[in-house]
Parts: C-alpha cells; sequence; structure tokens
C-alpha cells in the first residue's frame, strides 16, 4: 500500500511539474492575462477536466507560478547574501542586489508576472506575500547585520566591515505610520530582524523599491539607446544604494 501511495504522489508532482511547465510557456507566448487551464491542457494534449485535478482554477495555477518565481529569485538573493569571512556588509548586499538583476534577465517573463502589471482579476493571498517577502528581507537582514555591528562596536557576524567601527548606516527620520509599517516588517523577519530600528527597514525599503526601479526599466526597454548594454549603469546604481546607506 505504501509503495503505491508512493507512487502515486512521485506520478502527482511529475504531472504537476508538467503542468506549471507548460504553463511558463503559455506565460512567455501570451502573457499572465492571456493564461488558462484549458490552454494549458490543450499543450500538454490532456482533457481539461483532468488538469483540474491538479489546478482547480486560472488563479491557483497563477499563484504557484508567483510563488515559484519569488522563491526562484529568493534563492538565488540568499545566496548572494550569505555571509562569509572577509565578506563585508557592502559586499553581501551589492551581490543580493546584483542577484535580482541576474535572475530577472535570466527569467524576464517570470519577473514581469510579478514585479510588472497585476493580472486583472487576481488577487494574491499570504503565500504568495511570504514568497514575495524572501528576498527584500535578505537584504534587510545584510543591513541589520551592519547596524548591530556598528552599534556595538564589533564586526557583523561573518563579515569584516568597511569602515572604521564609527561609521552608521545612514537613515532619516520617520513618521509614526511609517514606523508602525516597519513593525510589520520586522514581524515578518523574524529573529533576524528583532530590534531593528524603523529608520533602517525604511532605509531598506527605499533601496528595495530603487532596486526593482532600475531591474524593471533594464527589462521594459526604458534604457534602450540611452543606458543600453546596462552592465555599467546598473553597478553604478548598485554602488549609488550602497552608499546612501552608508554601507
Amino acid at each position: 500500500m505504501n509503495a503505491t501511495l508512493t507512487a502515486r504522489e512521485r506520478a502527482r508532482r511529475e504531472l504537476t511539474a508538467e503542468i506549471l511547465s507548460a504553463a511558463r510557456r503559455q506565460l512567455a507566448e501570451s502573457g499572465a492575462a492571456a493564461l488558462s487551464v484549458r490552454a494549458v491542457a490543450r499543450e500538454l494534449g490532456m482533457a481539461s477536466s483532468a488538469v483540474y485535478r491538479y489546478v482547480a482554477t486560472r488563479d491557483e495555477l497563477l499563484t504557484a507560478l508567483i510563488i515559484e518565481a519569488y522563491d526562484s529569485c529568493a534563492d538565488a538573493v540568499e545566496s548572494a547574501c550569505a555571509p562569509a569571512p572577509g565578506r563585508t556588509p557592502r559586499d553581501r548586499f551589492a551581490s543580493g542586489c546584483r542577484a535580482v538583476r541576474g535572475w530577472a534577465l535570466a527569467h524576464p517573463h517570470e519577473y514581469a508576472l510579478v514585479h510588472g502589471s497585476p493580472v486583472p482579476g487576481y488577487r494574491g493571498d499570504e503565500r504568495t506575500t511570504a514568497a514575495g517577502s524572501r528576498a527584500p528581507l535578505a537584504l534587510l537582514a545584510v543591513l541589520a547585520d551592519a547596524a548591530a555591528g556598528r552599534a556595538s562596536g564589533a564586526e557583523a557576524p561573518g563579515a569584516t566591515s568597511s569602515h572604521d567601527g564609527a561609521g552608521a548606516l545612514r537613515v532619516r527620520p520617520v513618521t509614526p505610520l511609517l514606523e508602525e509599517h516597519a513593525g510589520r516588517v520586522v514581524a515578518a523577519g523574524g529573529e533576524r530582524l528583532r530590534g531593528l530600528a524603523p529608520e533602517v527597514v525604511v532605509a531598506g525599503a527605499r533601496a528595495w523599491t530603487a532596486l526593482l526601479g532600475l531591474v524593471s526599466s533594464e527589462l521594459f526597454g526604458q534604457l534602450a539607446n540611452t543606458f543600453d548594454p546596462a552592465d555599467a549603469f546598473s553597478e553604478a546604481v548598485v554602488e549609488a544604494i550602497a552608499d546612501d546607506l552608508g554601507l
């Protein structure tokens, strides 16, 4: 019985992977708004009713694609931000920013799905919110390491500081409303963000939105005929973001 169940589970995983693969192709060819379970079923040569046993609605299919995209990007960012001997917070933060751009260039349709125009009629849920928070929280955790290291006069865990220990992250005062919003971010970040000042959270959010603006401008053609190819410009912007944070 257990062997039979295991075989069924394996078959289900394999077919689910095929469905998602077909959905990604549909996404690339027709865009998220045109995605449908029926179109995926046609590509796979299956009856729609059979596919509906695995993904009941278009929104469920979109949710699976969105979570997959967010997690794929976050895996790259978390790896790039990982502490290691000799890596400064600036090194880690800049590497994480480059990882976002690198992932987006390698997965333009998935990037457009999660950071482009909203899909008409679709609303995400706590699962997409959690997945979408992973990459920015990874970058914010680097700022938390930097802030903690400088506040104590010690080095950030697993890294050395490029400053002399007297420096500090460059932050601005925040309003009570922004402080409240920052508290939600700290709660979402768990132990790694515990005690992080709201000013640092807001500074990190500014950096994240600036990074997305940079990547979106490149992917959606806003830098064509100016800073194109955008490698040098992107590197300059990432360095400027790190400078602005005081890393």
